[in-house]
């Protein structure tokens, strides 16, 4: 397993019952997490400091607040900064544990000026990791309250470069073939389920393969990378390795769970990762 240890303004306190605490730059939230199935040692909901919480709800949830605490705030990685903010679905704006990526493909780009894509980009925390260090990234995401949320972060860097797409990835893919734009590096983030701006249905295990297939129509003769990651529950780093050498061949692919550390006897999975790599 791959684990984001390199943060200092985050991290994960407890976990067990189906939640884990975290510490985001000194605000602590208490949030569900699927993966979370042992127990734990405690009484999370009863733990002194918890500044809110997220319940679970058939459907969805609420967030509950214990004190008051800033609409949004800033988080760092390094020497870059990102927004935080309690939303709906649980979610705060940021992956932790995306943190590994960001660093492998900051390396892969550094001293290059690479054009990428990042697919389902969300709030665009690997856009700003990408565009710090050089690449000309393209950011696509369906929904627009998201794409919003990235160019604050962008802008909060001091980055102006990015492009910015509010689209279904897959329409938005279709049309660069069309039009003949290539990409030296794709990375994407897939949901287990979602829509497009019309309406357009996407299901893991479904669209993947061909969503993959669909990519490589848009990758440059010098590739750097194709990255796949995925939090979805029970989807193997095997099943994402083996989809990247069907669709780009056998050589330089790892796969590998993703997680983070915690104050506890136990590491947090968070989903696994793929990624095929070019020796150009």
């Amino acid at each position: 397993m791959r684990l984001a240890d390199s943060w200092k303004d985050y991290k994960v306190l407890a976990t067990g019952d189906g939640y884990k605490l975290e510490d985001w730059a000194g605000v602590k939230l208490l949030r569900p997490d699927p993966q979370v199935i042992w127990h734990s040692k405690e009484d999370l909901f009863k733990r002194k400091g918890v500044d809110a919480y997220y319940e679970k709800r058939d459907g969805g949830g609420m967030w509950h607040f214990n004190k008051k605490i800033p609409d949004e705030w800033q988080i760092a990685w390094k020497d870059l900064k990102f927004i935080v903010k309690p939303m709906g679905f649980k979610h705060t704006g940021i992956f932790p544990e995306q943190a590994v990526n960001w660093e492998l493909m900051q390396n892969l780009v550094k001293g290059k000026s690479p054009r990428v894509l990042n697919l389902f980009g969300y709030t665009g925390a690997a856009s700003v990791a990408l565009s710090k260090a050089s690449a000309l990234v393209t950011h696509v995401d369906a929904s627009k309250g998201m794409v919003e949320r990235a160019k604050e972060n962008a802008k909060l860097n001091g980055i102006t470069n990015i492009r910015f797409i509010v689209d279904d990835c897959q329409k938005f893919i279709e049309r660069e073939i069309r039009r003949g734009n290539f990409y030296d590096a794709i990375l994407m983030d897939p949901p287990s389920y979602g829509r497009g701006p019309s309406g357009e249905m996407w299901k893991l295990e479904d669209n993947l393969a061909d969503f993959v297939e669909l990519t490589k129509k848009v990758l440059s003769d010098k590739p750097l990378f194709v990255l796949i990651n995925s939090y979805t529950t029970g989807l193997q780093p095997t099943v994402i390795s083996n989809i990247l050498k069907r669709v780009f061949g056998k050589d330089n692919v790892e796969a590998d769970e993703i997680g983070l550390p915690t104050e506890e006897d136990v590491v947090l999975p968070c989903g696994a990762t793929g990624v095929k790599i070019w020796k150009n």
